[in-house]
């Protein structure tokens, strides 16, 4: 297709970032609010999208619309590609819609060559400047446009280093850069069989063109799976006019944000260069300097500097990372987007925002990630532990972390799908890591600041990071790495601080976070707008207890299985199941009876006011029996070391009953409900517990609010025969006990029929819970362990499916049947609480569904409690529509 494709910054505005990409809307809003922006155009992410269509080709009329607009930029400018004495020198970088920092490609100082460059020398009167420049657009075009490896590169400017005697790029004279160049050239002709374009268009062309391919390179395409972004956006280009931060000492170049993107405290945050481009700053090549200090070094700039950092702030209505150059004195701002931030400085960020009126609490909710919250969640190093630091860096990305050494991505990416913990340690981190720190715990790097590429990064994905530990000289040809005396090599345990920067040898023992002020207000805000409810997944008293310190309102699935399988009830459990009859197994659940009484009791203690919802015996009888290959195992070794017969006798007796039970699909078979109807006094024995401790706290002034669940339903036969048990042992403990209390009985509805007939379950029952974990295996057909281990892979990278099942609510298919249950239970019974207790009961896209059905309730484990009550809030918002959403005003 044809059309617009490229537009001046001031064609566009903040509200044109799927088209104009998030940096370059924001290019254009900062323009035309008439703040000090180098002019340039962009290429929209329409035409990344039909390049890629096209099979990598320009689409028609693209080549023509580009030379305008670089014909506008020469007019305005005065300047020319190619020109002999004022060439036209531009950067070509990437925007996607969404933000993805350093996934895709860039290129500075464009329309440099061998006349040029005698051009910038002679406006400059600064040799080594421009030779600078030119050498870092050579290695950048090679590397990005030519596909020549960044390192070989880098290895004849250390070689040129050495030559020189010298340490820092930056001491480097002109002549030394002259040297470098002609070896950079060679480089690119050896490697590529080709010379390096001295043509400006030529170059230009080629730049975007490898910018558009960036968009699906390795490192983008995990990115965007991590963080689930569209494949289908496509990128923006920016085509912006160079200005130069390396041209003198008054000139530079930095990296700030509004606010501490560590802890979100209102204060300018960031680092800067005297006499650097951008690229130094987050490559960590040098270290650069607090953002306070530029106040020292340039009073006037910084002075400008902090009231454009206030105006954008106010105007976007967020904390804004800004890319800035100065250029002889004068201040250029080159970019401003929504920065990335840890989980605690999002929270102290949004509610202060509310408090200063710049934001109201529906946006604040939905400026939080639920997903963010679950870093709060996570532990930390213990104050009190003695620790070995051995070396220190900068506190990039808070949070603590323990693990094994290991230096390379390649090889943390495979050790982490094996299940260990390590911690990645590298010189820096590239974007080329990606998929290594996906895998770390924790990130450890010699070099860079608090903006470099590791840790933007490890705050994005919330884990640990300490950068700049000058300290570490890592070998990697030996995989090691020293701090003075000591050597550590990989594989060695150690362990990181984020929030310290410390370096700390072996495991360290960790504690659990609390919850901060900020973090609670957040939940207040979060709590006064949504209309779910959220409760928790608790097994035991102290995780109810713990469920209700994070806000639960109540027990949405209490598992009395897991009970059962404490090691000093299972021989119990195993005499009810071995039970030789109906006699036998009354003696054993007579056992169990008081077991399970304590049980029940604690947890209506701990949750006292609020329902818990307790699920009678759901796995099939044999999970609580030896394994049957282990049991034979026993049996043969005693037969031929002639052990004792009466062991060896009561081995063979279980192993007939585990023969006896065993099933070809268990998960299928003699489990749920059934259990309960084919031995009904299993149920009865778990009723009366459950009611003997509820008429216990009522004689104690409590207020316990039972609900009694019932289990893998198919039909209301079923659980009108179950309801009957149940409401006849509560009419015996009501007598038995002279007190009286209310409880209700329901169902889990986990079977694609009972969904179906919802509205003949329904008559029978006083609630509904999702069972989403097996409705989702018995409505896709899907064995979770099967599908995860074999399969299910395969269909995400195929597309076949979006998202795990398992993971993220099915809405298509178990969100249909869900949405059918709601509506067919609901016409029988109006009032039907109706919730979900599977996994997905914490997800905050599942929760989302959950609000758009209808549902009075989510519940999830304790931990996500928190995430909960935010998605919850979100849900409400977004399917509502009620947030008043848009940027401020100047």
């Amino acid at each position: 297709m044809s059309g617009k494709y490229v537009y001046l910054f001031e064609e566009g505005g903040a509200g044109m970032k799927n088209l104009l990409g998030g940096k370059g809307a924001n290019l254009c809003e900062m323009t035309n609010i008439g703040l000090p922006v180098p002019p340039g155009f962009i290429i929209t992410t329409e035409a990344c999208k039909d390049f890629t269509r096209l099979g990598q080709k320009f689409p028609e009329g693209l080549e023509g619309q580009i030379r305008e607009k670089v014909m506008i930029l020469e007019k305005r400018l005065g300047e020319s590609f190619g020109d002999k004495t004022k060439p036209l020198l531009v950067s070509v970088r990437s925007g996607a819609p969404v933000s993805m920092p350093g996934m895709m490609d860039t290129v500075l100082n464009l329309g440099l060559n061998d006349a040029t460059v005698g051009a910038l020398i002679s406006s400059t009167g600064n040799e080594r400047f421009a030779m600078d420049c030119y050498r870092r657009f050579i290695s950048m075009f090679g590397d990005v446009v030519m596909g020549v490896e960044h390192n070989k590169f880098e290895r004849i400017l250390d070689r040129q280093k050495n030559k020189a005697h010298v340490h820092n790029d930056n001491e480097l004279s002109g002549e030394d850069w002259r040297e470098a160049i002609e070896e950079y050239k060679k480089l690119i002709n050896r490697e590529t069989g080709k010379d390096f374009p001295q043509n400006p268009i030529e170059q230009l062309f080629m730049s975007i063109f490898a910018v558009f391919n960036s968009w699906n390179n390795d490192r983008a395409v995990v990115y965007r799976r991590i963080n689930r972004i569209s494949d289908e956006l496509g990128t923006a280009i920016n085509i912006q006019a160079m200005v130069f931060g390396n041209m003198s000492d008054d000139s530079g170049t930095g990296v700030a944000f509004t606010r501490n993107p560590s802890t979100g405290e209102k204060k300018l945050y960031g680092e800067y260069l005297i006499n650097a481009q951008g690229e130094d700053v987050v490559a960590g090549i040098r270290t650069p300097k607090p953002i306070a200090h530029l106040e020292r070094d340039m009073p006037l700039i910084y002075k400008q500097f902090e009231e454009i950092c206030s105006l954008l702030d106010k105007h976007y209505r967020d904390m804004q990372d800004i890319e800035f150059t100065v250029e002889r004195g004068k201040l250029w701002i080159l970019q401003t987007r929504n920065g990335k931030r840890t989980a605690q400085a999002a929270i102290k960020i949004a509610v202060d925002m509310v408090c200063e009126g710049l934001i109201s609490r529906e946006e604040a909710v939905l400026k939080i990630e639920p997903g963010q919250l679950e870093h709060l969640l996570h532990r930390r190093i213990d104050p009190e532990a003695k620790l070995d630091i051995v070396a220190k860096g900068l506190p990039a990305s808070p949070g603590a972390a323990s693990g094994m050494v290991v230096f390379d991505a390649d090889l943390a990416e495979k050790l982490g799908q094996e299940g260990k913990k390590l911690i990645l340690v590298r010189t820096e981190t590239t974007p080329d890591d990606i998929h290594g720190i996906l895998h770390a715990q924790g990130i450890l790097t010699s070099r860079g600041g608090m903006t470099s590429h590791a840790a933007v990064v490890a705050r994005g994905m919330g884990k640990p990071c300490v950068s700049g530990c000058e300290a570490l000289h890592i070998d990697y040809e030996h995989s090691e790495f020293k701090v003075g005396d000591l050597v550590v090599k990989q594989g060695d345990i150690i362990s990181i601080d984020g929030s310290l920067g410390n370096v700390i040898l072996g495991n360290v023992p960790m504690i659990d976070p609390g919850l901060s002020p900020e973090f609670q207000e957040l939940l207040k805000l979060a709590d006064q707008i949504r209309t779910l409810g959220v409760r928790a997944n608790a097994d035991t008293p102290e995780d109810a207890a713990k469920s209700r310190g994070f806000g639960a309102a109540g027990i949405g699935l209490t598992r009395t299985e897991h009970m059962f399988m404490a090691q000093d009830r299972l021989p119990v459990v195993q005499e009810m199941i071995l039970a030789g009859g109906l006699r036998e197994r009354e003696a054993a659940l007579n056992k169990l009876m008081p077991m399970q009484q304590e049980d029940f009791y604690g947890i209506l203690k701990a949750m006292d006011g609020f329902p818990v919802t307790i699920r009678l015996l759901d796995p099939p009888l044999h999970e609580f029996l030896p394994d049957a290959e282990e049991l034979m195992v026993d049996i043969t070794r005693l037969r031929l070391t002639g052990g004792n017969k009466d062991e060896i006798k009561e081995k063979e007796d279980i192993l007939r009953k585990v023969r006896a039970l065993s099933e070809h699909n268990p998960m299928l078979g003699l489990r749920g409900c059934r259990l309960g109807i084919t031995y009904p006094e299993i149920y009865a024995m778990q009723a009366r517990a459950i009611f003997l401790a509820t008429a216990r706290l009522v004689k104690e002034g409590l207020q316990p609010i039972p609900e009694v669940e019932i289990p893998l339903v198919i039909d209301v036969n079923e659980l009108a025969y179950l309801r009957e048990l149940v409401d006849s042992v509560a009419a015996e403990v009501k007598k038995d006990t002279g007190v009286d209390f209310h409880y209700t009985v329901g169902t889990m509805i986990e079977i694609p029929r009972a969904a179906l007939l919802a509205d003949e379950v329904a008559a029978e029952a006083d609630f509904f819970s999702f069972g989403t974990n097996d409705l989702t295996q018995t409505t896709l057909g899907f064995s979770r362990d099967d599908a995860e281990g074999k399969f299910l892979r395969t269909y995400l990278e195929q597309k076949i499916l979006t998202d795990n099942p398992f993971m993220v609510l099915d809405r298509k298919g178990v969100g249909k049947l869900m949405q059918m249950t709601v509506e067919l239970g609901r016409k029988t019974k109006p009032d039907l609480l109706i919730g979900i207790c599977g996994e997905h009961g914490g997800e905050p896209s599942s929760i989302e569904f959950c609000q758009m059905a209808g549902l009075d309730y989510v519940s999830c484990s304790p931990f996500r409690v928190p995430i909960a009550r935010l998605a919850a809030a979100q849900a409400w918002v977004k399917v509502k529509g009620t947030a008043d959403i848009g940027y401020g005003t100047l």
